[in-house]
C-alpha cells in the first residue's frame, strides 16, 4: 500500500533533490574514470549521463510544478508542457547516450492526427520506458494530450506523483476496481485528447502470459484462453477497461500500437548487456474509426482479440533474432 500523498511528497521530493545533487557532484570525477576503464565501464559512463539527465530534468519539472502551485494553478494545462519538456529531454539523451532509435511504421501521423476526434490508444506493454516513448510521441510529434491508465506504484516517482495527479489520469492498484474510473476518464475526452490504456495490465513476461492463460481457463472463458495460447508475443487483453472506455467515448477512434526492440530487456542484467542499444525500436500504429467499432459488448471483446492477434502476427513477422 502506498503512503499518503503528503508523506510521499514530504519524503521523496527532498530525496530526489539530494540524489540529483549527489550525481552532479560525483559526475565530473566518475564520468572520465568510467569512460577510460574499458568497454563495460563505458556502459557505466553512458548510464551516468542518463542518470544526470533524469535527475536534473525531473528536479526541474518538480520545481515548475511547485511554481504553478504557488500561483494556484494546479489544474493548469501548462502541466502538459512540463511533461512534454521532461519526456522530450529524456528521449533526446537516450538517443545521444544510449543509442535509442525509434521507427514508427504504418501511417502513424494519420493514426493520431487525422481529424479532431478523441482517441483511445491501446498499446502492448513490454520493456523499460515504452510508456514514456508513447507519451513522448503523442505529446511532441502529434500534439495530443494523453490521459494515461497507469500503475499506482508510479506515484513513488515525484514528477509523476505531482504532475500526473493534477491532470486527468487513472492510477490502478493490484486488485483495485479501476473500470469505473476509466469510464469517467474516457467520458471527458476532448477532440485533442488521447486515452492511453495497456490492455495486458502490465509488462509482458512469459510467466505472466502463462498465468493469464490459466486465469482465463479457471474463469471458463475457453475461447479466449485458446486464442491467447496462440499468441506467443502478447498477454491476452483484459477487456474490462477497454469496454468501459468505448462505452463512455462512443465518438473516439481507436489506435493500436505494437512494438518490438525493448521486449528483451526485462531485468537489470538485460539492460546492462543491451547498452548501448544496437537495434532499432520498431513500432506499428493503426487506427480504426469509431463507426467501425462493433456496438455489441461480446462483439467488441472478439474485435479486441482480433486486433491483438494482428499485433501478435506483426511482432512475429518483424522480430529480430535475439542477440547472442
Amino acid at each position: 500500500m502506498l503512503p499518503p500523498p503528503f508523506v510521499r511528497r514530504l519524503v521523496l521530493t527532498p530525496l530526489l533533490f539530494v540524489l540529483t545533487l549527489l550525481i552532479i557532484v560525483v559526475f565530473p570525477v566518475a564520468y572520465p574514470v568510467a569512460f577510460a576503464l574499458g568497454r563495460d565501464r563505458r556502459r557505466v559512463a553512458r548510464l551516468l549521463w542518463f542518470a544526470l539527465a533524469w535527475g536534473t530534468r525531473e528536479s526541474a519539472a518538480v520545481l515548475e510544478c511547485g511554481w504553478l502551485w504557488c500561483r494556484r494553478r494546479t489544474r493548469d494545462d501548462r502541466h502538459y508542457d512540463i511533461i512534454r519538456r521532461y519526456v522530450a529531454g529524456l528521449y533526446s539523451v537516450a538517443q545521444r547516450r544510449l543509442g535509442l532509435r525509434v521507427e514508427i511504421e504504418g501511417d502513424a501521423e494519420t493514426a493520431t492526427t487525422g481529424g479532431d476526434r478523441p482517441l483511445i490508444v491501446l498499446s502492448r506493454h513490454a520493456g523499460p520506458g515504452d510508456a514514456l516513448l508513447l507519451v513522448h510521441h503523442l505529446l511532441t510529434d502529434y500534439r495530443r494530450r494523453p490521459r494515461v491508465v497507469m500503475k499506482a506504484q508510479l506515484q513513488l516517482d515525484p514528477c509523476i506523483d505531482i504532475a500526473a495527479n493534477r491532470m486527468p489520469n487513472v492510477f490502478v492498484s493490484p486488485g483495485g476496481r479501476a473500470i469505473g474510473d476509466i469510464g469517467r476518464l474516457a467520458a471527458g475526452l476532448g477532440p485533442r485528447d488521447a486515452l492511453v490504456i495497456f490492455p495486458e495490465g502490465g509488462n509482458f513476461t512469459p510467466e505472466r502470459r502463462r498465468r493469464a492463460i490459466r486465469r482465463l481457463t479457471r474463469l471458463r472463458r475457453a475461447d479466449e484462453a485458446e486464442r491467447a495460447a496462440r499468441m506467443r508475443n502478447l498477454m491476452p487483453p483484459r477487456p474490462g477497461g477497454v469496454l468501459a472506455a468505448l462505452d463512455s467515448a462512443p465518438t473516439a477512434d481507436v489506435v493500436f500500437v505494437a512494438h518490438i526492440g525493448l521486449d528483451d530487456m526485462t531485468t537489470v542484467g538485460d539492460i546492462w548487456r543491451r547498452v548501448p542499444l544496437t537495434g532499432v525500436v520498431h513500432a506499428h500504429w493503426w487506427r480504426i474509426p469509431a463507426e467501425d467499432v462493433p456496438a455489441d459488448r461480446d462483439a467488441r471483446t472478439d474485435w479486441l482479440y482480433t486486433q491483438w492477434e494482428r499485433a501478435d502476427a506483426w511482432i512475429s513477422a518483424n522480430r529480430a533474432p535475439a542477440p547472442k
